[in-house]
């Protein structure tokens, strides 16, 4: 089976991850959500987040879209440690979230979903540049969007789904979170979807991509981290690894260990460094 090793490690990049989590634990009352769960989102870079139902990826999820605080561990950014007490504070941070409920206003047009809360403007709201930037964002994505005056009730389910993308790239991020992007699409909308994935990437963002669909996470993601009971149980490489070698992971088919070890090796030696 086809696991992170040490040699891997030596092949990751050099560089500095734009985005790293050590030993983040979370429990709400008895139950312990996350256990010393370790992280790494570099940019330009797409980062699949896998596990069961009840494995941890909405709580973590959760936490670095500054929802929930951690009890304990550390959040990087940038290389600098951080704290993120609040939705705002992550956003202004530069980490944008997709949560899989997309959030939009059915009766607006795209327009005012995108700066829905942060329009420009003074006392009169700059419509004009507003749609510019509209524009641009779809561009940016090639996004399917007939109309950026459309309401967002008329739009299929890729494009909402695109309109809740390009709102994330309104603030500038560096980080965008995607929470099941593709759960309840058709085949076409979801290649749509995987394509604006891919555009992120291609754009220099670090992308966490949380999802239970196999396929779409071996077509998009370079890595593959994986969940199981609020740990960490294996880091893939995508282009080295099998269906079923995550689908064990996920399930506990197996623990691991060789990944477990190379992981906790590499923290170790960047947090040395």
């Amino acid at each position: 089976m086809a696991t992170a090793s040490a040699t891997d490690e030596q092949r990751a990049p050099a560089r500095e991850p734009v985005l790293s989590i050590r030993d983040v634990s979370k429990g709400f009352g008895a139950v312990r959500a996350l256990t010393d769960v370790a992280l790494d989102v570099y940019a330009g870079e797409v980062v699949a987040l896998v596990g069961d139902n009840g494995a941890g990826k909405s709580t973590l999820v959760k936490i670095l879209a500054g929802v929930h605080s951690a009890d304990q561990g550390t959040i990087t950014f940038n290389g600098a440690p951080v704290s993120i007490p609040s939705p705002t504070e992550s956003r202004e941070l530069g980490i944008a979230t997709v949560f899989q409920d997309l959030a939009l206003c059915d009766n607006l047009d795209v327009v005012a979903n995108l700066f829905l809360g942060r329009e420009r403007g003074g006392l009169a709201i700059d419509e004009e540049g507003m749609e510019q930037q509209a524009w641009e964002a779809c561009r940016q994505l090639s996004a399917k969007i007939p109309s950026v005056r459309i309401a967002v009730a008329s739009l299929s389910g890729g494009q909402r789904q695109t309109v809740a993308i390009a709102r994330s790239l309104i603030g500038e991020p560096q980080i965008v979170i995607l929470d099941e992007p593709t759960a309840a699409l058709g085949v076409a909308q979801t290649a749509e979807v995987l394509n604006l994935i891919e555009r992120l990437r291609e754009r220099g963002l670090g992308v966490l991509l949380i999802s239970h669909n196999m396929a779409d996470v071996q077509a998009v993601a370079d890595r593959v981290v994986v969940l199981r009971l609020g740990r960490n149980n294996g880091v893939f490489r995508t282009a080295d690894v099998s269906y079923e070698d995550i689908v064990a992971a996920i399930t506990g088919a197996t623990d691991n260990p060789v990944s477990s070890r190379a992981h906790t090796g590499a923290a170790d030696k960047e947090q040395a460094e």
